[in-house]
């Protein structure tokens, strides 16, 4: 991976605007070939049997969704600095870890309602994620930790750009789980947008034997969510001082996931 003083330099006074023209400086498509790019990203072909699977496992998803968000009962908890932010029209990277990914497009719709963009893998599970969330009024940018991450990055930076708020995932696609990659801290401090740590839990719900354990609420069953206090990353960031914050941000997010689950243990 490139080294964040390469990415994002301390004395850029305009962060997303620098970071997107040096890309395009140094030999980036034009914005032609960008537009031609994002046509094929959106029409991306599978081969047939593919594309069945993808097209059945999004309809279950989106159906089993409706479900969960018509009977689950919500409760939010720490939500009012987030919700100022939105109130006063300002864009924030929201962060939570995988294994709590299912519900977490309900607040978002519920309480913004506007527009936001995570960064998504490229393979089948991507696809249906983009798919599904598009509902939800969430725009998908393909890269990830392990494949594409540039591309990715630079989709996200522009998308902020054009007002979205941006969402990741610190752990993922595929671990190690419970444990914060850098790069949401690189977009910190590339917009100076505050990360908002977020989570939930519930009172009744399956544990999937999966990587990250995904946790699923039942139909009817308690949720309540946590948001933590935001995250501040300063354009001129060192290295340490990086690492300080991805620490800060790991150690809030095991902790506000511990007390959304302790909070139903507390209750039997």
């Amino acid at each position: 991976m490139t080294s964040n003083s390469t990415l994002f330099p301390s004395s850029e006074s305009a962060p997303v605007r620098s970071a997107v023209e040096n890309e395009q400086g140094s030999g980036a498509p034009g914005p032609a070939h960008k537009t031609d790019q994002v046509k094929r990203n959106r029409h991306r072909r599978f081969p047939f049997s593919e594309e069945v699977k993808i097209r059945c496992w999004t309809a279950l998803a989106l159906g089993a969704l409706w479900l969960l968000g018509k009977t689950t009962r919500k409760r939010y908890v720490g939500a009012e600095e987030l919700i100022a932010h939105w109130q006063r029209g300002e864009q924030v990277i929201l962060t939570f870890w995988h294994s709590r990914i299912l519900l977490m497009p309900f607040p978002y719709r519920t309480y913004r309602g506007q527009k936001a963009c995570i960064m998504n893998s490229i393979h089948r599970d991507g696809e249906i994620i983009t798919r599904v969330i598009k509902r939800f009024g969430v725009k998908a940018v393909r890269g990830s930790s392990t494949r594409g991450w540039m591309g990715g990055l630079k989709g996200m930076l522009e998308a902020y750009r054009q007002g979205c708020d941006l969402i990741v995932v610190p752990d993922g696609p595929r671990g190690p789980r419970h444990q914060a990659k850098p790069g949401v801290l690189q977009l910190a401090r590339a917009t100076g947008a505050p990360i908002f740590p977020v989570t939930y839990s519930a009172g009744w719900k399956l544990t999937v034997r999966s990587w990250d354990r995904l946790l699923i609420p039942f139909p009817l069953s308690r949720v309540i969510y946590v948001i933590g206090q935001p995250i501040k990353v300063p354009t001129g960031a060192s290295l340490e001082l990086m690492e300080e914050k991805r620490k800060e941000l790991e150690d809030t997010l095991l902790a506000i996931t511990a007390q959304a689950d302790e909070s139903f243990r507390t209750e039997r």
